[in-house]
């Protein structure tokens, strides 16, 4: 005889009454995780190792924003200056420092540890990122607590964790992996403060430890990335108090204490920077990067309804069960746990959908607030039926198409087959496969956990066999490489025609970025000196270099693909023999 849940209500912390007839090895697992607290996290903590770490360590730097953050993060250890953000001679000002400061704490640990060449390894300054990334992944466990079930909870932080977008910003040497982990961080102390309230608990003696995680999650968030999350925080509380008529609860976050604390840990960066550079700082990160997204910003604007586009496959393989779910919630709207989770949501995606620059990454940071709302509604085992053949579908159609686009992208690329993908690309369609056949009402948890096997699968693929093996994508690395293997000592190199942040970061803060005429001279004026000049640059430098009669020849050619600009380069390096 199958055992059910007993039907919770979102808000009320509760664990369930007894288990679901297991019916699979994965279930089974799922069973044993949860049996308690300490074995739940262990086993995120594994699901998230197996999903963040491969690539992790072999992928090159990506431009641009990762390798503009590293670089920035490099010069700040070569000089240690900590205060000021710099990539090459330029000011870097569209973020505070908190990021540069976890980076350089990655980086100069390793290197205190004796590991060599620390700075020139992309993945120490990806490190805040995978602990971020882990981090979101329990506190979101930790916030769902407060909603659901333990068994909900730990299903809500799989989904967090499995999803493309996170697996990607895991990856990524920036703010936005962090930047989720103090929020969730701040909406999960704030959620259960509230939810005391709504309870009617004690407000006379209300704990210091929710207000001291909110206010601290809050200073954190606004070193990494500004007031953004006050944005999160101020509409949950707006909306909230309309639909209560009441914000009498914020008493229990102690406010006057709180924003005490928030400054000190805020002011003293924020008051260096302003010694150092007067009001620059302000300018270019509010007014210049954050204000400026309102409006169509480098190419990225796109009209509203895109994130909801978008949500299909970075929130995958959540998003068929978050469809489903849909109705549940809406039946729910009313109730404490899914008012607060909706007013965490929706007033924030409507704000993103509205902005007219569009990134994929902004809306990472309400993703927890999904994937707490679809685990209730699992929990009830109640979801649509309407979806029930078109949405489960989506757990195969992913990784049939990223399987498809990633083989043949590297057979394109490298004219290499890439055969070491195929058995986890086989293992990913087949896990897909079940996700979907299996599904019905009452297996959605079957499919789900099926669905999050193939994420990791699929993780193993194309993070850890297809991307490091498309060498073309990375020319930097290529071009690196080159120079390490020349027989002068400390050589120096000026680029003309490829001027990614990768560059500077794989051959050195000092590498000029020029023209071909600048790398022509740049050639004449020393030795050991190389000149990286792209197909399109190299007329200019031979013109330049004839001029000034200098000899060089070529000491190689890399063919490659420029990402960013996303066209073919041929990059020569050229090597001065003298001058006639």
């Amino acid at each position: 005889m199958a055992e059910t849940y007993a039907r919770p209500r979102f808000g009320q912390p509760r664990e369930p009454k007894t288990r679901v007839n297991p019916g699979s090895r994965l279930v089974g697992v799922l069973d044993f995780a949860t049996g308690s607290h300490a074995r739940a996290v262990a086993f995120l903590l594994l699901c998230a190792a197996l999903l963040f770490l491969p690539g992790f360590f072999n992928i090159p730097p990506i431009d641009r924003d990762e390798a503009r953050f590293a670089q920035a993060t490099k010069q700040m250890v070569e000089t240690s200056d900590f205060v000021d953000i710099r990539f090459q001679n330029e000011v870097r000002y569209k973020k505070p420092v908190g990021i540069y400061w976890l980076q350089a704490a990655a980086v100069e640990t390793a290197s205190a540890l004796g590991l060599p060449h620390a700075q020139l390894r992309i993945w120490l300054y990806r490190i805040p990122s995978l602990v971020g990334a882990i981090g979101a992944v329990l506190l979101t466990y930790w916030t769902a607590l407060t909603f659901v079930s333990r068994r909900a909870a730990v299903l809500a932080a799989l989904m967090l964790g499995s999803s493309v977008l996170l697996g990607a910003e895991a990856r990524l040497a920036k703010t936005d992996a962090m930047l989720l982990l103090s929020v969730v961080a701040a909406m999960g102390a704030m959620a259960r403060v509230y939810l005391s309230w709504q309870r009617g608990e004690d407000p006379v003696h209300p704990p210091w430890t929710w207000p001291a995680i909110f206010w601290t999650a809050l200073a954190g968030s606004i070193l990494l990335k500004g007031p953004l999350i006050l944005m999160f925080v101020g509409l949950t509380i707006v909306t909230l108090a309309i639909l209560d008529r009441s914000a009498s609860w914020l008493w229990r976050l102690r406010p006057v204490w709180g924003l005490t604390w928030m400054l000190v840990l805020v002011l003293p960066w924020f008051i260096a920077i302003f010694w150092r550079a007067g009001d620059a700082f302000f300018v270019d990160s509010i007014g210049g990067d954050m204000l400026s997204k309102l409006a169509a910003q480098e190419s990225h604007g796109a009209p509203p309804g895109v994130y909801l586009l978008l949500f299909w496959v970075t929130f995958w393989p959540g998003a068929p069960l978050a469809a489903m779910a849909a109705p549940t919630v809406w039946r729910a709207r009313r109730e404490p746990g899914a008012q607060y989770l909706l007013a965490w949501l929706v007033p924030s995606w409507i704000v993103f959908e509205l902005a007219l620059t569009k990134l994929p990454h902004y809306v990472l940071p309400l993703y927890p607030a999904i994937a707490i709302l679809t685990a209730g509604a699992l929990e009830r085992r109640v979801l649509s039926r309407s979806w029930l053949m078109r949405g489960a579908a989506w757990w195969f159609i992913i990784p049939a198409g990223a399987s498809i686009i990633a083989v043949v992208g590297a057979i394109t690329l490298t004219r290499q087959p890439v055969f070491l993908a195929w058995p986890f690309v086989a293992a990913a369609l087949i896990f897909g496969l079940f996700a979907w056949w299996l599904y019905d009402d009452s297996r959605a948890e079957r499919s789900l956990l099926n669905a999050v096997v193939a994420a990791m699968f699929l993780a193993f693929a194309i993070y850890g066999v297809v991307v490091p093996a498309l060498t073309p994508l990375f020319p930097s690395a290529e071009i690196a490489r080159e120079l390490r293997n020349v027989v002068c000592v400390g050589p120096k190199a000026a680029a003309a025609g490829f001027h990614e942040p990768s560059l500077v970061f794989m051959t050195g803060t000092p590498t000029l970025l020029t023209d071909g005429s600048g790398a022509a001279d740049f050639l004449g004026h020393g030795s050991c000196r190389f000149a990286l000049v792209e197909k399109s640059s190299e007329r200019g430098f031979a013109q330049r270099a004839e001029a000034i009669g200098l000899r060089y020849n070529v000491a190689t050619r890399i063919d490659g693909y420029n990402i960013s600009q996303g066209r073919a380069i041929s990059i020569a390096i050229f090597r001065s023999e003298g001058t006639q």
